[in-house]
């Protein structure tokens, strides 16, 4: 059999089902060889949807997605997604096609050193000389995606190498039973300093929506109502009802929670990453001890020195600690009481202003009544971002998902196209600003094709709208963030999408309902917003931590 044969053979052993991608020249062969596979692929209109498809395979599933590109200009696309899914922590497989072996010593067409490009942003890139090593690059690429903090890993195949003739068999299926747990002195420790601490917090992370962690960590905050505070792409770890949660944190100001913070002498970091929300915005006030829990050693900084680091599965960590507490970890349940009230009392505001073009708050609070607990929100990165974060409250992992590590625009809607075919029983929502949505706009034509009834919300304000809210924080003014758009809901139907333009607040409603309803090709809304609230609550934020 050929090479990309014996690839394709090998992902299967994988449990690949999808591949998502752009045919070149240059994987050809792979592409003949997927007549004969039973993975599908999706063709996508760019290489960085594709790579975002997969992204959204991986955080949904657990499993490495898996998408392609060809050589130069398929690999320079490609690389956008595969980054952003890499510093996010999420499993990815990226294969690129490439020149023959015989011109990658010199000057020529398309030729570049994709391998060396890649590296920085995967955790391991390699390219493959002898097909008959194939069965060991692949299974060591799914390996590496999944063990310890996932990430994407980058595989080269050379057009004549694909097209030779290889032996081999694939190796069964990679493990992702790694490390379960620590040492029960190191628990032991763990549970000597949440005894001795009088005002102790949970800040809970990316790591733990991965493991989907939620009921270990609702039963540890039970067992010793200790406050949590989850980061934007921590959300729905703790459900946002308990009474013990601060909800989101993570904002580049001083939010509510950080009264919270000040306060506390010990930090419990559960699956938290530096990427997510830097220690120098929360280790501050008050002298505080650290406890690590992750799949990792902690990164070093000054501002973060754990006194303890549990480093394994995240899961097994918090079953273990489970299992020795007792009754002098409880701490006092209205420790922080008044502050998650404050909290919950700031994200009640303006969700009955009628108000139009709609606040944040209300477009949010609307959204939250008509998707269901296990509905799936894709935030893209823009203005709407901090809001997703801070009024979108959520209640189990998996469910709001924030790109915030990489923090690349462009990743809701495909994101949403993955979504849809893994969970067709839920309803999908990408929502973007006016930039992201333009700036990923093919990825509609997919679902279009595919008939997946996703539901696209575009905040409309014809503006780059965080870089103006951050421009007018630093600068009070702002530069070149002017956006001079088309009809988005004419391109939308253009598409041959169901778009709309949501007149009125009772609009909205009724609007996102028919969406929900259609079921055989994507809803475009469109909804204008009232971004004066950026600096509204940038200024009541700055009065709101000062008393």
């Amino acid at each position: 059999m050929r090479a990309s044969d014996l690839l394709l053979r090998c992902l299967e052993a994988q449990g690949v089902d999808t591949i998502f991608g752009v045919p070149g020249e240059e994987n050809a062969d792979i592409m003949i060889s997927l007549l004969n596979s039973s993975i599908n692929f999706i063709t996508t209109r760019h290489e960085q949807s594709a790579a975002f498809m997969a992204d959204m395979y991986g955080r949904l599933t657990g499993k490495p997605g898996v998408c392609m590109s060809t050589l130069g200009p398929g690999a320079t696309n490609l690389i956008t997604g595969v980054a952003n899914a890499n510093m996010d922590n999420v499993p990815l497989i990226a294969i690129v096609g490439q020149a023959s072996t015989k011109r990658l010593h010199k000057e020529s067409h398309q030729n570049m050193d994709s391998v060396d490009m890649y590296k920085p942003v995967t955790k391991w890139a390699t390219t493959v000389r002898d097909p008959h090593v194939i069965p060991e690059i692949i299974h060591k690429a799914f390996k590496l995606a999944m063990m310890a903090k996932p990430g994407a890993v980058m595989i080269e195949l050379p057009e004549d190498i694909a097209h030779e003739e290889a032996q081999g068999e694939p190796i069964r299926q990679a493990s992702v039973d790694f490390q379960t747990g620590v040492d029960l002195a190191h628990v032991g420790y763990a549970l000597e300093l949440i005894e001795k601490s009088e005002a102790p917090l949970l800040l809970v992370g990316n790591g733990a929506v991965h493991e989907a962690c939620d009921h270990p960590l609702e039963k540890f905050v039970d067992a010793t109502n200790i406050y949590t505070a989850v980061t934007f792409m921590g959300k729905g770890a703790l459900s946002a009802r308990h009474s013990k949660s601060l909800y989101c944190v993570g904002l580049g100001m001083k939010d509510i929670a950080l009264k919270a913070f000040d306060q506390a002498d010990l930090v419990i970091c559960v699956g938290y990453s530096m990427v997510e929300w830097h220690p120098n915005l929360w280790n501050n006030g008050r002298a505080k001890k650290i406890i690590h829990i992750d799949v990792l050693p902690a990164e070093v900084d000054a501002k973060y020195v754990p006194e303890i680091e549990l480093v394994g599965e995240i899961t097994g960590i918090l079953r273990q600690m489970n299992s020795k507490l007792t009754s002098a970890h409880q701490k006092d349940a209205e420790l922080f009481a008044n502050i998650r009230d404050e909290i919950t009392s700031e994200l009640h505001q303006h969700e009955a202003d009628d108000a139009f073009p709609m606040k944040p708050q209300r477009i949010l609070s609307d959204l939250r009544k008509v998707l269901a607990d296990d509905d799936i929100l894709i935030s893209d990165v823009g203005a709407h971002k901090m809001w997703v974060a801070r009024q979108y409250p959520t209640y189990k992992s998996k469910t709001c998902f924030i790109y915030n590590g990489f923090c690349s625009m462009g990743g809701a809607l495909p994101g949403a196209v993955t979504a849809k075919q893994l969970h067709p029983e839920k309803n999908i929502v990408a929502l973007c600003g006016d930039g992201g949505f333009i700036m990923s706009i093919q990825a509609i034509v997919t679902a279009v094709q595919l008939k997946l009834p996703i539901v696209v919300l575009v905040w409309e304000d014809d503006y780059y709208g965080l870089i103006k809210w951050k421009q007018e924080m630093e600068f009070n003014e702002y530069s070149h963030v002017e956006l001079a758009n088309p009809d988005l809901v004419q391109l939308a139907q253009g598409f041959g999408c169901h778009g709309v333009r949501i007149e009125s607040v009772s609009h909205f409603s009724l609007a996102i309902k028919e969406a929900f309803a259609e079921k055989a090709k994507p809803s475009v809304l469109i909804l204008p917003v009232d971004y004066s609230e950026n600096m509204k609550l940038t200024r009541r934020l700055g009065e709101l931590v000062s008393h």
